[in-house]
């Protein structure tokens, strides 16, 4: 993909190499994902994706930019899970229109200056149109429980309200959705390698009545799948057994992940995808034995936060890589250290009549076959959270070395059953068996099944991207109108101040002539670098068009370029935006839809606030250090240009 993209090494090289990197995953956008094989050359080894964020995992970045996108969309992916693809297509676009400007002369200054002003607005567009969650698609009981009747969740068909009632006040008073999020005031721009997360206050500030009415999850999340619905539906059913074990918690409306596992079982088609309460592992034949010897048994559990080995150190003594001790008989004394560190180590556990260890990290074999010998089972890999709630649960206390073990850290009450023997194609024997306590803790895990075994990791990450979403969405108690209207409403915008900037400028008559040539020297360049950033959220809502496979790049064009010179500002007209996309099939409109084949109102599609938020300005922050960076580095300047010495910052 970067082959075919040219590059000009003589300005500005950066820029051009984050638009190119960008280019790679235009066909992940929107709804409609399609699977991806990377190769590698030297070893022969491929995977399957179809998301920007396993991509670049799979790719070999060998330039500083492609790291530091690696790292941008890492840091977004860690704590969002989804919005990876639309981060660096607006980083790919947003760096095209900074290209454009410098071509045009525009310094460097006044570039981030008039983008730092555009996403300031396209911020304050999705506050005043995003859609409180209170209230919408308002479930018929106010128990939590109320829609998880019945073994088998399927996501509701009812239409949720219209985003054009409950949203887009743009030429009026903020609604809630305004007040839900922390209004900044001016945008402080992040030049750093580091993208730290913005903590948001996404509370809503709005007074709550004594009974405030719960939101339809199932409604919400359905607007949230994105064409993920096999996703979403297991979702819904994880959250809903969640609220069955929070009965008497008056949050129930949330969605608490980090108590949500997923195992990966191949070989079984997709369709036999489940929910189950407790947390459910693979283990090898060995353990397995162990496991069916514990079976039905009240349990004492250790718990490790880190790795089971003599090897291990916390972060804080980590020794260098690379450092090596030099002795005749280095490898006996490693050996007879690790040694006596392990049978120090068993004698304390059947002391404290320990049958079962559950560890953060990993655990060296040696001590997994050592404890299987004594009927101990080993389970690794655990997530911190999950082996938090089995603390809270068994009364437990995490050690970070099992040579601190005592009988004050060791927690009861913990019960292993068999759920089911799998054999793999490669003739691997492994059981699934399901971890417990007495009391209802919330650990839910969704089962992911596939026949093609390389297509797991992509569920995985569907799954997760679809849990995220809902996770947010009541966190934040406010939605964005999807299916691009949040986007046209800030292109919309963008372009009426970049036009109101012109206008200004040309009308030099009377008093307002002084006011207007203060503006226009302060940024004369503004309503340039506006309409810029505005076409590229067009190119964005043109690719996700052009993705469903029912438009061509130049129709995806016209019909918004079409749409946005009908937009008159009012309510009504803003839910037409929707109307975009509806030129296909009724299966084809499960994403960007307002009404189905047969003209009734089909389901609303919303994305989720703080997300787009922060995806739009993670991209915009990338653009600026790439910008600064060419200019500071000076890469391929040619000094006999006129005004090249000018755009450049001494360090």
């Amino acid at each position: 993909m970067l082959g075919s993209t040219v590059i000009n090494h003589r300005q500005h090289f950066g820029l051009q190499k984050l638009s190119a990197l960008a280019g790679i995953t235009h066909s992940s956008l929107g709804p409609n994902k399609k699977y991806k094989f990377i190769q590698d050359d030297t070893s022969g080894e491929s995977a399957l994706v179809c998301s920007c964020f396993r991509i670049f995992e799979n790719l070999e970045l060998t330039c500083a930019v492609g790291q530091l996108v690696y790292e941008t969309i890492q840091a977004h992916q860690k704590v969002y899970n989804t919005g990876s693809g639309c981060l660096l297509f607006l980083a790919g676009a947003w760096s095209r229109a900074a290209l454009e400007c410098l071509q045009r002369g525009i310094t460097i200054s006044h570039i981030i200056s008039a983008m730092s002003e555009g996403i300031d607005i396209c911020m304050d567009v999705c506050r005043k149109c995003s859609v409180s969650t209170e209230g919408l698609g308002v479930a018929q009981s106010e128990s939590c429980t109320a829609t998880s009747h019945g073994s088998g969740v399927h996501l509701s068909k009812k239409p949720i309200m219209e985003a054009s009632r409950a949203s887009c006040h743009l030429q009026g008073t903020p609604n809630v959705g305004h007040k839900t999020l922390n209004a900044c005031g001016q945008r402080k721009i992040r030049l750093s390698r580091h993208f730290s997360e913005a903590k948001s206050k996404n509370a809503s500030a709005v007074p709550q009545p004594h009974q405030p009415k719960l939101p339809n999850v199932a409604h919400i999340a359905e607007g949230l799948s994105h064409g993920s619905v096999n996703a979403m539906t297991l979702v819904v059913e994880a959250n809903q057994m969640q609220s069955k074990n929070n009965q008497q918690d008056i949050s129930c409306s949330t969605f608490d992940i980090t108590k949500v596992v997923t195992c990966v079982l191949p070989g079984l088609p997709e369709d036999r995808a489940c929910v189950l309460p407790g947390c459910i592992v693979l283990l090898s034949a060995e353990q397995a034995s162990v496991a069916r010897h514990l079976k039905e048994q009240h349990l004492k559990v250790a718990l490790i936060n880190g790795d089971l080995s003599d090897t291990f150190r916390h972060l804080g003594f980590i020794r260098p890589a690379g450092i090596q001790h030099v002795s005749d008989q280095s490898g006996l004394l490693s050996s007879s250290k690790g040694e006596e560190w392990m049978v120090k180590v068993v004698s304390l556990l059947l002391s404290l009549e320990v049958n079962l260890i559950l560890v953060s990290g990993l655990a060296s074999e040696k001590v997994i076959q050592c404890c299987c010998r004594h009927h101990i089972l080993v389970v690794e890999k655990v997530k911190a959270s999950v082996l938090k709630a089995f603390a809270n649960a068994t009364g437990g206390v995490p050690v970070t070395y099992a040579t601190q073990l005592s009988k004050h850290s060791i927690g009861t009450g913990v019960k292993v059953m068999i759920w089911r023997d799998i054999s793999s194609t490669e003739r691997k024997s492994s059981t699934a068996v399901n971890i417990s306590t007495g009391g209802n803790n919330g650990l839910v895990t969704v089962i992911l099944t596939s026949c093609v075994q390389g297509k797991l990791q992509a569920l995985e990450d569907q799954f997760w991207a679809c849990a995220y979403r809902l996770h947010h969405a009541l966190k934040d108690k406010a939605l964005l109108p999807g299916a691009g209207v949040a986007e046209m409403l800030c292109i919309h915008h963008l372009q009426r101040q970049a036009g109101r900037h012109v206008k200004r400028c040309t009308e030099r008559t009377g008093a307002s002539m002084q006011q207007s040539k203060a503006e226009g020297e302060a940024n004369p360049y503004r309503g340039v670098v506006l309409r810029l950033m505005a076409d590229g959220l067009i190119q964005y809502i043109s690719t996700v068009m052009v993705n469903t496979g029912r438009f061509s790049k130049i129709k995806a064009r016209t019909v918004v370029s079409q749409q946005l010179q009908d937009y008159d500002g009012h309510l009504d007209t803003a839910a037409k935006f929707s109307q975009l996309f509806l030129m296909g099939e009724k299966e084809d409109s499960e994403f960007f839809s307002a009404t189905n084949a047969n003209g009734a109102p089909a389901m609303k599609i919303y994305d989720n606030l703080s997300v787009k938020q922060e995806a739009w300005r993670k991209a915009l922050d990338l653009v600026f250090l790439v910008l600064q960076t060419d200019a500071e580095v000076i890469t391929g300047v040619d000094q006999k240009t006129d005004g090249a010495e000018e755009n450049l910052m001494l360090l």
